[in-house]
């Protein structure tokens, strides 16, 4: 697996933090994290002052369609997933919504549009 330029890297984390910013403000100090072919992305959630895991993002060549795994707080291992949209790869935004639908389902802290309807590729 290639390990994620530069280039990439900073664009992977410029648009997971103003995506969070502008579309999670729940979310605090949303933290990206680069090693080798992988983007690892924490935040504290509401209630927790803690970050904790909360995907991981594989390079495979483009900054458009990454694969995506889910942090299991169960197994505490990172879990291939799939995003909202049915897709196992996707942009870094996609996955940002897809973990914070997830983790933050039933806290009163979802968008005021509500998680994705369509789960659809």
């Amino acid at each position: 697996m290639p390990a994620i330029p530069e280039s990439t890297r900073s664009s992977i984390t410029l648009r997971i933090l103003l995506h969070a910013k502008e579309h999670w403000p729940q979310l605090e100090n949303p933290q990206v994290t680069c090693r080798g072919g992988f983007a690892y992305a924490t935040a504290a959630l509401p209630g927790n002052d803690e970050p904790q895991p909360l995907f991981r993002l594989r390079y495979g060549g483009s900054a458009h369609s990454l694969g995506f795994a889910l942090y299991s707080h169960a197994t505490e291992r990172y879990e291939d997933a799939v995003l909202l949209t049915g897709s196992p790869t996707g942009t870094p935004q996609e996955a940002l919504d897809t973990a914070c639908t997830l983790y933050l389902a039933g806290t009163g802290d979802e968008p005021a549009s509500g998680p994705p309807t369509d789960l659809r590729a």
